[in-house]
């Protein structure tokens, strides 16, 4: 397996938990907004075997508006701290310099930026300076526009492009290659076909020589997949039985990590596709 310094050293893939700290994500509804809420739901997901907790302040649902800095970092700040004072291994989901640099010293040990540093040009220095990994997501706009740039004539091909692209930028920024992670961003100005040929070309992503993150966890596509026979998708917290498929097939193709909502079922999957691989290697 590859391994990204600072994180969980495990041969599989890793389970990245989910702590929403927002009132209007699209997943749970601001279920962890509360602080202490947050705080008890990220240690929960670790006892569900979590080898790392995302915490985020900012929801990127298609259409959120964006919150203010000193908000952002009120929501995040003190979950991290206390999660990690615990010795929890915990992500900063932010798009911004300011609040990865106070992630970081309240004890982040990773940046996750879904813009991949478009969103606020300081973040690569940031990362940086800190030596965190960080997760380069491909991504071609805000929330309240990204679905308009959903445009390919090859999604696989381009997303790779782009992607490498942003990574050359970050590295001459100072961000060394082994702090980098990739993730092809689903969902993110990426409709359905989008998603599902990225998801089945994660083999020729990996290609790209960088850990990759997948992130399905309860996304639009799964629930229109698995939408009622008059055409309503299934709703977001219905989808994790899906979101377990997805997690047993991106492991076996080789996904670094996955980033899910609800970990026990999905810590199961990552290791029984570690053991089918591994069988798979001895025959």
């Amino acid at each position: 397996m590859t391994r990204v310094p600072g994180l969980p050293d495990v041969d599989r893939c890793l389970v990245m938990g989910v702590v929403n700290v927002t009132p209007d994500s699209f997943s749970d509804g601001g279920r962890w907004f509360d602080e202490a809420a947050a705080i008890r739901h990220g240690f929960e997901l670790v006892a569900e075997g979590a080898d790392i907790i995302d915490v985020g302040g900012e929801s990127t649902r298609p259409g959120a508006a964006r919150v203010p800095l000193d908000e952002e970092l009120a929501r995040v700040v003190p979950v991290i701290r206390a999660l990690a004072a615990e010795g929890v291994p915990v992500s900063v989901d932010t798009m911004r310099a300011e609040v990865a640099r106070a992630a970081v010293e309240a004890g982040a040990c990773l940046v996750n930026d879904v813009s991949g540093g478009l969103a606020d040009p300081e973040m690569p220095r940031v990362v940086a300076a800190s030596g965190v990994p960080y997760v380069v997501m491909h991504w071609r706009g805000h929330s309240d526009q990204m679905q308009n740039r959903a445009v390919y004539q090859d999604v696989v091909a381009e997303v790779g492009e782009e992607l490498l692209k942003r990574v050359e930028l970050v590295l001459a920024e100072g961000v060394s290659r082994e702090q980098i992670v990739l993730d092809p961003g689903l969902g993110f100005a990426k409709n359905a076909t989008h998603n599902w040929a990225l998801l089945a070309a994660i083999p020729r992503l990996t290609e790209l020589g960088y850990p990759l993150l997948i992130g399905a966890s309860r996304k639009r596509f799964l629930g229109r997949l698995l939408a009622d026979p008059d055409g309503t998708p299934r709703p977001f917290d219905r989808n994790d039985d899906a979101t377990l498929a997805v997690t047993a097939l991106a492991a076996r193709d080789g996904a670094w990590c996955v980033r899910v909502h609800s970990v026990g079922p999905n810590a199961d999957a990552v290791r029984v596709a570690a053991a089918w691989k591994r069988a798979g290697a001895d025959t």
